[in-house]
């Protein structure tokens, strides 16, 4: 619990099979996350989203997946997200709310069907399927939880962040989501986002919210989804002797796929594993697993975006 803390506000606990009973301190930063997935119903499946008071234009790619879901949960009663496929259209405008439409696609006796758009300026910058499934047993197998590292900790996101801006000159705006993100990520080492040197293109790090949320699985899984794009694209630069900060430099995120394997809680710590097999033709590949201390595999993900470099004239 982080000291000055507020009571988390109900959000994304709209989506699941009801609202918690539950009333959690949270963070100023978390709090701004869970106010952004707040969406307004507009109709019966349309809401609209806002965004944090931050300086950048472009909208954070994980924010529009979290809201996506948050859409596609109200609509479903009873059940949580097994899955979801999403691909980013177009670069999501943070000036202007965000629409999102959601398609019943199915209803069955076991799994869910949704389709989601995000629409901005009459335009879709997002489209998603989600499914979802009734709770039940069966078969259960995983790989193993890498034995190191053992124990939370590492270099802090956003202090790397900001030392990494600070040395070209800049000053990072108070209140941006970027240099004060509403999850907790130390990585042993640091992500080395900014290193101008060829490095492994596999990372594991620390990742918890800032603060305790409420008994709510479909609040978990929505901010695991948006934390689950901010550090997983890195891992395909990092096998290039190039910094993000490089003025030749150009990347965004392509699609993004996640799979909730078991129940988990956000707010606890867990080990986000990361790698990219591969890169080409523009595109690099990443590969993430989550992990509770414990060694439960409780989610997973992939993500193709693109990595260019241009030519100079």
């Amino acid at each position: 619990m982080t000291a000055g803390g507020r009571a988390a506000a109900a959000g994304p606990g709209r989506a699941s099979a009801g609202r918690s009973a539950t009333v959690a301190r949270v963070s100023a930063s978390l709090q701004r996350l869970l106010d952004v997935l707040d969406l307004e119903r507009l109709e019966v499946n349309l809401f609209r989203g806002q965004n944090p008071a931050d300086l950048r234009r472009r909208l954070f790619g994980g924010q529009v997946l979290a809201q996506g879901l948050v859409a596609a949960l109200r609509t479903v009663e009873g059940r949580l997200a097994h899955s979801l496929h999403a691909y980013f259209l177009r670069p999501g405008d943070s000036r202007v709310p965000t629409i999102f439409e959601v398609d019943r696609v199915r209803d069955g006796g076991t799994f869910t069907t949704r389709l989601v758009k995000a629409i901005q300026h009459g335009e879709a910058i997002l489209n998603m399927s989600v499914s979802f499934q009734v709770e039940t047993e069966g078969l259960e197998h995983q790989i193993e939880k890498p034995a190191e590292p053992s124990e939370p900790g590492g270099i802090l996101y956003e202090d790397e962040m900001r030392s990494g801006v600070e040395a070209l000159g800049f000053a990072p705006p108070e209140g941006d989501m970027l240099f004060d993100p509403p999850v907790e990520i130390r990585t042993p080492g640091g992500l080395r986002m900014f290193d101008a040197a060829e490095r492994a293109p596999h990372t594991s790090s620390w990742v918890r919210a800032k603060g305790r949320l409420p008994d709510d699985p479909a609040l978990h899984q929505c901010v695991l989804a948006y934390a689950s794009d901010m550090t997983l694209l890195s891992n395909a630069v990092n096998a290039h002797p190039i910094a993000v900060t490089s003025s030749s430099f150009q990347s965004a995120s392509l699609d993004h796929a996640m799979w909730f394997h078991r129940p988990f809680r956000v707010d606890d710590w867990l080990l986000y594993v990361m790698d990219s097999p591969v890169s080409a033709r523009q595109r690099g590949f990443c590969r993430g697993t989550f992990f509770t201390r414990d060694g439960q595999l409780v989610a997973s993900c992939a993500q193709e975006g693109l990595i260019r470099v241009r030519r100079r004239a």
